[in-house]
């Protein structure tokens, strides 16, 4: 898949179907709207192209509501990627932009640059200033420029619900990662750089790869959760996957303040990890965050911990580690 991080980047010279939309999280709802678009550009002999916004509109307009993002641009651009684009535009999102008029919107981006024959959006699509147009304003402009306009109806789950990014973040909010997954088509990740923190789970035979500042993505819930650090094989394309069981909270047992995510690999205790950017990814949720009456006594829950994960996971079994033998300092 192309991807053009200015306007003159593109050609300019291509037939598109072109979509739109900010597609955090490129959840069920998303997947419905871009592959519409994918197969209607293959019926029509042109390409299938997105049109994205990096920082997300209600981060600009409403940034006092602190809005993450479900995950960062690079996973929204390699699910958008796995859905059989062509290209993605990504706009970067300013006065420059959201002061545009409907119409100069259309004309600058969808018409002059990518070549549009035809636009798919979802129902609830808003564009232009002060987010003016509608579908139909888009219906309207693209008798007078020449492209097609198709609305993809909402989606919803069995239970009624349309699938959108909200709703992924209410199920993420109360740990429900297995929920969130459901409605995201995918599992959740986060990603973040590993340093060092107490040394509290080494010292217990479960050492930790310590997520620090910066973290992309949405954070679940406090609780324990089954999972997978994802870390980049040195000088390859590839990925190593690591089952791990995943702590999210502050500590209560040793009266944490700071809210943390640690990731304990299970079995592993050769590791060192320390300053690499990876990928935590969450699969199920197995307790919450709790405090127990002795060390003796929280150790044999994360005993249990490390059962339960490796049954979510489907691998054998491991037991804590020997902290003589962790080799990373």
């Amino acid at each position: 898949m192309k991807i053009w991080y200015e306007l003159a980047q593109v050609p300019g010279d291509q037939r598109s179907v072109v979509t739109i939309g900010n597609f955090d999280g490129m959840h069920n709802g998303h997947r419905r709207v871009v592959a519409s678009c994918v197969e209607r550009a293959a019926r029509r002999g042109a390409e299938a192209v997105a049109v994205t916004f990096d920082p997300h509109p209600t981060q600009v307009h409403r940034p006092e509501l602190g809005l993450e993002l479900i995950s960062p641009l690079r996973d929204r651009l390699d699910a958008m990627a796995a859905s059989g684009l062509d290209g993605t535009l990504v706009v970067h999102y300013d006065a420059s932009v959201y002061s545009l008029e409907a119409e100069e919107f259309v004309e600058e981006f969808l018409v002059d640059r990518l070549g549009a024959i035809e636009v798919v959006v979802g129902q609830d699509f808003c564009f232009g200033r002060g987010n003016s147009g509608t579908v139909d304003t888009l219906r309207e402009l693209g008798r007078r420029y020449g492209f097609d306009v198709t609305m993809v109806t909402d989606i919803e789950a069995p239970e009624g619900r349309r699938w959108s990014s909200s709703w992924v973040r209410e199920l993420l909010e109360v740990g429900d990662v297995a929920g969130a997954a459901r409605v995201l088509g995918h599992l959740h990740r986060i990603r973040g750089t590993v340093e060092h923190g107490f040394k509290r789970g080494r010292e217990l035979g479960f050492p930790t790869a310590n997520l620090g500042g910066g973290i992309e993505g949405v954070v679940p819930g406090d609780g324990v959760y089954a999972g997978w650090l994802v870390r980049a094989v040195p000088g390859t394309q590839s990925a190593e996957f690591l089952p791990a069981a995943i702590s999210v909270g502050t500590n209560p047992q040793f009266e944490g303040v700071e809210r943390t995510v640690e990731a304990h690999v299970l079995g592993r205790s050769d590791l060192n990890l320390y300053g690499e950017r990876i990928a935590v990814t969450f699969v199920a949720r197995i307790r919450p965050m709790m405090s127990f009456d002795s060390v003796e006594d929280l150790l044999r829950r994360m005993d249990d911990d490390l059962r339960q994960t490796a049954y979510v996971l489907g691998i054998a079994v491991a037991t804590r580690v020997d902290p003589a033998t962790v080799t990373a300092r």
